[in-house]
């Protein structure tokens, strides 16, 4: 089960999820290895721990298993050129993934790649900053590429659209019809919709526009909400 890919490193925890079946590609598990967890968590010690953990002003890091999963979801459209939007990016790690997916020094599209995280605490916000600093992406941050903004996640970011990929990291009574709206064509948006009642949704779009809804499975996210009714 997820909850039992718990490692003593960073290689251990993937490989455990990779045996899971959690991770199934090789590009995920190149990815996931460039970004070292321990640099994205309150407690250094528990990085390993395949939980969710809590960074602090009501927010979590989700479980490793989940941004595997994310990952792995998002994959068929995290190519070298690809813009992607985090919401609800927390303590940045999911940006640093998504960046090694989308980076291939040997293929001239990744000069147009680009990752925005979005989180509606400020103090998050920088914190994640540092975080990816700490973990070696200063010149992406300082280039652009990489961006770090305090926002309402649910409104996204439509001036850097539209985003081929769409991660949303908290769940959303509803689903917002601007993240989708902000999709390309085509594109794909992993969101957990619901509020008692949770579950994984996969939108995708394509090339002419047309929308599907597909629920994976049950889960248990805290709220995508506004700062004031965080809690």
């Amino acid at each position: 089960m997820a909850w039992r890919c718990t490692g003593a490193t960073n290689a251990e925890l993937i490989a455990n999820m990779a045996k899971a079946g959690i991770i199934n590609s090789d590009q995920v598990v190149a990815a996931m290895s460039k970004v070292d967890r321990a640099h994205y968590v309150q407690f250094p010690k528990s990085a390993y721990d395949d939980y969710p953990q809590s960074i602090g002003h009501g927010a979590t890091i989700s479980a490793p298993h989940m941004h595997a999963y994310a990952t792995e979801n998002l994959l068929p459209l995290l190519k070298p050129g690809a813009r992607v939007l985090d919401v609800g990016s927390g303590s940045g790690y999911l940006c640093a993934v998504l960046w090694q997916l989308l980076h291939d020094p040997s293929d001239p599209r990744s000069k147009e790649s680009k990752v925005i995280g979005i989180e509606h605490i400020p103090e998050l916000a920088e914190w994640s900053i540092e975080n990816l600093r700490r973990d070696g992406l200063g010149p992406e941050l300082d280039e652009g590429r990489i961006r770090v903004l305090a926002g309402d996640g649910r409104k996204g970011l439509p001036e850097d659209g539209p985003y081929d990929a769409i991660h949303v990291g908290a769940a959303a009574p509803a689903l917002p019809a601007e993240l989708v709206e902000q999709l390309a064509r085509p594109g794909r948006m992993f969101i957990p919709v619901g509020t008692e009642a949770q579950q994984i949704f996969q939108i995708d779009k394509d090339a002419d526009g047309n929308v599907t809804q597909i629920p994976l499975w049950n889960v248990k996210y805290v709220p995508l909400t506004d700062r004031e009714n965080q809690t």
